[in-house]
């Protein structure tokens, strides 16, 4: 339905707004229509989700920070049965709230000292692991598929290194994503069979992990290790339970970075003058991630949370178990926040307050962490690649269809 015509369906129904269906465009590189006409119309406002259930869309800056800073709005309580959905669960309910299960057990000590990307030797490996992936383009020859050629195997050697498990495994790491992170209609039996193919891989790493001396131990398995030895607090746990947590901060860490990298590249291709700005200025390339962030439009379908009780939010009561989507795309693209947000300006003066990393008790804990690996991309490829380009048309890119992330199949390049 096009914005005029749900104009016109407002205008009949007396100021109504009639019903969207949700998520809107899978296109990650236009901003949707919509989105503008929801803040000015409707910045609270009643969408079908892919199940056919009922939820609120919140688009402006102001609300979007309201729902994720309240506590009466609950991510963990997405997962609860009989509640509504953006799309059927395709992991177990418990690893929705997954730094929650880290915080209960415990484990919250060792998951973020493997997060901090200051740690000792990270980001010089970092930066040689991007120009082996150079390389290996280079060798190729354009045109190639950055996605594959470079930002899935960077994302996945950053988090194959945190968490300690061999990089070699990595296709068949981001294989399991493909699964993991589907938003389908309704629940299918092998999606489960997929997660636990995960965990039993991540039990048998630290298993290996725990094969070895303790000064051999490497990336968060290796802290799991000596947790399991010497902490008896941790005595309780077992293998499986420090599995799922390895199991979900690769899964969300991986597909995360890599989404925001190749559609970071691909905004910086479509704007030439930008790469040359970065090759210029290669000590502002942090400022320039940080708009890029806020430019972002990977995430299609919308933050979650469910009300835990009735909560007002702009002229809209939500009421208490109803469920309520953060439109990110229109929360960082507001005017009411941001200066000419229409602009991909990496230059931006002004506080970069986005909201790509979420608010609140949920703010993504590999925040900083994410930063680097994208601020190391980026140098590398500009610096390594000074013509760098688009082999294809950007009409002609394929985006897929049923992820939870916005992601082009493929990103076709040449230098």
């Amino acid at each position: 339905m096009s914005v005029e015509q749900r104009e016109a369906g407002a205008d009949r129904h007396g100021g109504e707004e009639p019903l969207l269906d949700f998520p809107l465009s899978r296109r990650g590189d236009v901003l949707p229509q919509e989105c503008a006409w929801l803040r000015e119309k409707a910045p609270v406002a009643r969408v079908r989700t892919l199940t056919g259930d009922h939820a609120w869309l919140v688009s402006s800056y102001a609300l979007a920070k309201q729902v994720l800073e309240d506590e009466r709005f609950s991510l963990k309580d997405t997962a609860n049965a009989g509640v509504p959905r953006q799309y059927a669960l395709t992991i177990p309910p418990e690893v929705v709230n997954n730094m929650g299960n880290i915080n209960s057990a415990g484990l919250r000590t060792a998951v973020m000292k493997s997060l901090n990307p200051r740690q000792q030797g990270l980001q010089d490996w970092l930066r040689a692991t991007a120009g082996v992936l150079v390389d290996g383009l280079v060798a190729e020859g354009g045109p190639v598929d950055l996605r594959a050629g470079f930002a899935d195997p960077f994302s996945a050697a950053l988090h194959c290194r945190v968490l300690g498990v061999p990089f070699e495994d990595w296709r068949r790491l981001m294989s399991g994503l493909d699964v993991a992170f589907m938003t389908a209609r309704a629940p299918f039996a092998d999606s489960a069979l997929n997660w636990y193919k995960d965990v039993g891989y991540f039990a048998g790493r630290l298993g290996a992990q725990l094969a070895l001396p303790a000064e051999q131990r490497t990336g968060l398995l290796g802290r799991f290790a000596e947790l399991k030895e010497a902490d008896p607090d941790s005595a309780h746990l077992t293998d499986e339970m420090f599995a799922t947590v390895a199991v979900s901060l690769f899964g969300a860490g991986a597909v995360s970075t890599s989404a925001f990298l190749v559609l970071a590249v691909l905004a910086l291709l479509q704007r030439p003058e930008l790469i040359d700005h970065l090759r210029r200025h290669p000590e502002r390339t942090g400022r320039a991630v940080d708009e890029l962030l806020r430019w972002n439009l990977s995430v299609g379908d919308g933050l979650p949370r469910i009300a835990l009780a009735d909560v007002q939010v702009g002229d809209v009561l939500v009421r208490e178990g109803e469920l309520v989507l953060v439109l990110l795309e229109g929360a960082n693209f507001d005017p009411e926040a941001f200066e000419n947000p229409d602009e991909l300006d990496l230059e931006r003066e002004s506080a970069n307050a986005h909201l790509a990393f979420g608010a609140g008790r949920h703010f993504c804990p590999a925040s900083a962490l994410g930063r680097a690996h994208a601020e190391i991309a980026l140098q590398v490829l500009v610096e390594r690649l000074p013509g760098l380009r688009l082999a294809v048309p950007a009409e002609n890119l394929v985006w897929r269809t049923g992820f939870i992330k916005r992601l082009p199949e493929r990103l076709p390049v040449a230098w």
